[in-house]
């Protein structure tokens, strides 16, 4: 590899009610010999037609729970994560069985993009430093968006638009720079649609993923591809003054030993990440990274160029997303406004 190519921070400064399923009607001839006298009513038996008689319904807590979890599944994520906001849990729920899109319509890339883009936010950072377009993920419908640290460290306002164009000011909730992490809170914000938080460790190297984010500025950019690997060592600078030394967009990581695009200095933390090669440009950082149904499995953190700058770099398929069981485990110290 030529020792000009460098890995670069992307995305940084721009300046159901189950149905009965009986046996199959089979009649089956009288006996030779019947039973005389005949068996008690009461008592369980099979019928002519070689059905087996329906058990007696449970009746009580256990039948009450058991319709409730139909109700819930059938809803879907929004209503297992309205469960949790009511209840006062700071934990997001699973959502590993949840289909956002029809299942008619599982892996079908458009279905996709159509139920996810109205969660997915193009974040304009202003700072000392410059101004950084990064994305973000609504997990709220009034307005909790999360994103990476990098996008939005040292801002002294924040802008963002959603994809129906309106935009918002936002504020920082918390922030966490040893997973690349932030919570950040629109302002006057209500009845947006939040995503649908999966489980990224059922994720395995070869699922079909995809990509929305504001690369570039664009806005609402869908790419797709697999996942490439699995736990991938990513370290990333925590200092603030490095997140923001850089105003052409480079951000300095480290990777398999090197380090890449300046230096990450001497306080740095190391993630696991997916790698993925779907598509991803600057801008794309703090963006979603999709399962076949629709739940959010990470968010996109860093791709890989082999330009030796900024202004030169583009996707050559190598990217890497903070996986969203992370963001869960934070989730409740970031709420709480951590700020490191």
């Amino acid at each position: 590899m030529d020792m000009t190519e460098s890995f670069r921070r992307e995305g940084d400064y721009e300046q159901s009610s189950p149905s009965q399923n009986p046996y199959p009607h089979t009649p089956v001839s009288a006996p030779v010999n019947p039973e005389w006298p005949p068996p008690p009513a009461h008592e369980p038996t099979v019928g002519v037609t070689g059905h087996a008689m329906p058990r007696k319904r449970t009746r009580g807590p256990v039948a009450l729970l058991a319709a409730v979890a139909l109700v819930a599944a059938a809803v879907g994520g929004g209503t297992a994560y309205a469960v949790q906001e009511l209840s006062g849990s700071d934990t997001v729920a699973s959502s590993t069985t949840t289909n956002v899109v029809p299942s008619s319509k599982k892996g079908d890339i458009a279905a996709i993009a159509e139920a996810v883009s109205p969660s997915i936010v193009e974040i304009s950072a202003t700072s000392n430093s410059g101004q950084s377009t990064g994305s973000g993920v609504i997990i709220t419908s009034d307005g909790e968006i999360v994103t990476n640290n990098h996008v939005i460290s040292g801002a002294s306002s924040i802008k963002v638009t959603t994809s129906d164009g309106k935009e918002y000011t936002a504020e920082v909730v918390g922030t966490d720079s040893s997973k690349d992490l932030a919570l950040i809170k629109l302002q006057n914000a209500s009845g947006l649609k939040a995503a649908s938080l999966g489980d990224s460790d059922a994720v395995q190297v070869g699922d079909t993923v995809v990509a929305i984010g504001s690369p570039e500025g664009l806005t609402g950019t869908v790419t797709s591809g697999i996942v490439s690997a699995l736990d991938r060592d990513v370290t990333v600078s925590t200092g603030e003054g490095q997140q923001q030394q850089q105003p052409d967009g480079g951000w300095p990581f480290e990777f398999g030993g090197q380090e890449f695009n300046g230096d990450t200095g001497s306080s740095t933390t190391t993630y696991k990440a997916i790698q993925t090669d779907a598509s991803l440009n600057p801008g794309n950082s703090g963006g979603a990274l999709i399962d076949m149904n629709g739940n959010i499995i990470g968010i996109n953190s860093a791709m890989y160029s082999s330009a030796s700058s900024s202004a030169d770099a583009g996707s050559v398929g190598l990217g890497f997303a903070i996986p969203i069981d992370t963001v869960k485990s934070d989730l409740a110290q970031l709420r709480a406004g951590q700020q490191n």
